[in-house]
C-alpha cells in the first residue's frame, strides 16, 4: 500500500510539471461547416432524441416530431423489444419569426438502476435506442467539451469522445451556433443523436444560446424548448441554472448571460443549494458555466470579471475543486487559484471551449504568462474527467490531431476535501450562506 501511494504521488508530481509546457503543434487547417441534406421523415418519427438526468434515479427523454398529435410516451426496459415500463411526458412547442418547430417532447423514465444498459422507443414506434445509466459510486468519468457548432472539427470531436468510455457529457454553453437561423437547431440536434440518446447530455447556455431579437423574440427561447435540464428538481426557478448529483460528484451548471449578483435569483439558488451539499457523500463540488474567469487568452479579455466578482468569493468559501468553462476557442489550464493568484485551497479551472466551432480558434495568448496559467493551447478537442474516488480524479485534454485523439494534457487532481481545505472555509462559508 505504501509503495502504491508513492509511485501515485511520484506520478502526480510528474504529470504536473510536464503538463507546464505547451506542446510545439502544427495545428492543422480549419474545416467548413458541415451541410446535411434533405432527408424526408414519417410525420411521427421520434428525431433529435437526447437524454439528461432528471433527479435522482431518473432520466428525461427528449425528442422532436413533426407531428403535432404524436403520443408522449416512452416505452423502456433491459432487454432489447421488451418493453416492461412505460411514462408519459409533456410537450412544447415555440415560434420564432417564420419558423415554427415541431412538437417537442420531454419524458422522464424512472426509477431506473444505476450502471445499467436500457432499450427504449419513443412515441410507441420509430427506431429503438439504448442509454446506459450513471454508476452509484465512484469511479465516474465525464466527457468534456464546449462550443461545438456543426463543422468537420465538431464531427471529429463528437467521433473521439464517442471512443472514449464515458458517464455523461458535460458541455459548458454553445451547442449548435444556429444564431437565429432555427433549422440549425434540427440539424445540431440530428448531429449529436447518436451520443446524446446514449448517454446523458448535461449543457449550460452560451452567448450563442441567447438568440433575442428585440420586439420580437425573447432570450433563450430555442434553448429553454429544446434542451431542458433539471432546473426544476434542483430547487431553480430557470433552465439557465440548476445541479444534480452524480455518484460522489455534485454538479453546478451556472448562467453566464442572467443574473448573477448578490441580488439576483441565481446567487440566491445558489446559496441554498451549496447549504444541501453534503461532501461527505459528494466529496467532489465541480461548477460549469460559460465565460472563463481565469483566460490569458487574448479573446473575451475581461469578459468573467462581474460574474467572477460577485460568485468567486462564494464558490471558494465552499471549496469548489474544479471549474469548467467554454467561450474562449482555445484550451487552458490553471494552478488552484483564488482572486487572481494560485492558492492551495483554490479551484482549478478548466477552459475547454474547443469543440469545433466555426468561428475557428483563438490562437494568441498574452505574454509573458500568468504564474497561474498550467497549460495552453489553442487546438480542437475534448477533455475527460475521472473521478477515480473521494480524494483523486484524473484529468486528460485530448487534442483532435488530424483524425487521431492525442492526448497532450494530463494530470491528478486531489480533492480539496482530502487536503483539509474544508474544514479550513466552514467558518467562512456558513457565513456567507447565512447572509441575507
Amino acid at each position: 500500500m505504501e509503495t502504491k501511494s508513492i509511485v501515485l504521488i511520484t506520478l502526480t508530481v510528474f504529470l504536473s510539471i510536464s503538463a507546464t509546457v505547451r506542446a510545439d503543434y502544427v495545428r492543422p487547417q480549419p474545416r467548413k461547416t458541415l451541410h446535411f441534406p434533405w432527408n424526408p421523415k414519417h410525420p411521427s418519427q421520434p428525431q433529435q432524441v437526447h437524454i439528461s438526468l432528471a433527479g435522482e434515479n431518473h432520466m428525461r427523454i427528449s425528442w422532436i416530431t413533426d407531428d403535432k398529435s404524436a403520443p408522449s410516451i416512452v416505452e423502456y426496459g433491459m432487454s432489447p423489444g421488451q418493453y416492461s415500463s412505460s411514462a408519459e411526458g409533456e410537450t412544447t412547442s415555440y415560434s420564432y419569426i417564420f419558423y415554427s418547430s415541431g412538437k417537442i417532447h420531454h419524458t422522464v423514465i424512472g426509477p431506473l438502476e444505476h450502471d445499467t444498459v436500457y432499450f427504449y422507443r419513443c412515441g410507441g414506434q420509430g427506431p429503438e435506442f439504448q442509454l446506459k445509466t450513471p454508476p452509484a459510486q465512484f469511479p465516474v468519468t465525464f466527457a468534456v467539451a464546449g462550443d461545438l457548432g456543426q463543422t468537420g472539427w465538431t464531427k471529429t470531436t463528437l467521433d473521439h469522445i464517442d471512443q472514449c468510455h464515458y458517464d455523461i457529457h458535460l458541455l459548458p454553453g454553445d451547442l449548435s451556433y444556429a444564431d437565429c437561423l432555427q433549422h440549425r437547431w434540427d440539424t445540431f440536434g440530428e448531429l449529436v443523436q447518436p451520443l446524446a440518446s446514449a448517454r446523458p447530455w448535461m449543457v449550460t447556455e452560451g452567448n450563442h444560446e441567447k438568440e433575442k431579437i428585440p420586439l420580437f423574440t425573447d432570450a433563450f427561447t430555442s434553448y429553454n424548448a429544446r434542451w431542458k435540464m433539471p432546473f426544476q428538481e434542483s430547487g431553480s426557478t430557470s433552465n439557465l441554472y440548476y445541479s444534480f448529483e452524480v455518484a460522489g460528484v455534485h454538479v453546478i451548471m451556472l448562467g453566464s448571460y442572467t443574473d448573477y449578483d448578490e441580488q439576483s435569483g441565481q446567487y440566491s439558488w445558489l446559496k441554498v443549494d451549496l447549504s444541501k451539499v453534503d461532501r461527505k457523500k459528494t466529496p467532489w463540488l465541480v461548477v460549469l458555466f460559460h465565460v472563463p474567469w481565469y483566460n490569458s487568452n487574448n479573446a473575451h479579455q475581461g469578459e468573467g470579471d462581474g460574474m467572477m466578482a460577485a460568485m468567486e468569493p462564494l464558490l471558494y468559501a465552499a471549496g469548489v475543486d474544479i471549474v469548467l468553462a467554454g467561450h474562449v476557442h482555445a484550451y487552458e489550464r490553471s494552478n488552484r487559484v483564488n482572486n487572481g493568484n494560485s492558492d492551495r485551497c483554490g479551484t482549478v479551472h478548466i477552459t475547454i471551449g474547443d469543440g469545433g466551432n466555426k468561428e475557428g480558434l483563438a490562437q494568441k495568448y498574452r505574454e509573458p504568462r500568468p504564474e497561474w496559467s498550467l497549460f495552453r493551447e489553442a487546438s480542437f478537442g475534448h477533455g475527460e474527467l475521472k473521478i477515480v474516488n473521494s480524494t483523486h480524479a484524473f484529468w486528460s485534454w485530448h487534442r483532435n490531431d488530424d483524425d487521431e485523439p492525442v492526448r497532450s494534457d494530463q494530470v491528478w487532481i486531489t480533492s480539496l476535501m482530502s487536503a483539509g481545505c474544508l474544514e479550513e472555509k466552514s467558518y467562512e462559508l456558513k457565513k456567507m450562506l447565512m447572509a441575507p
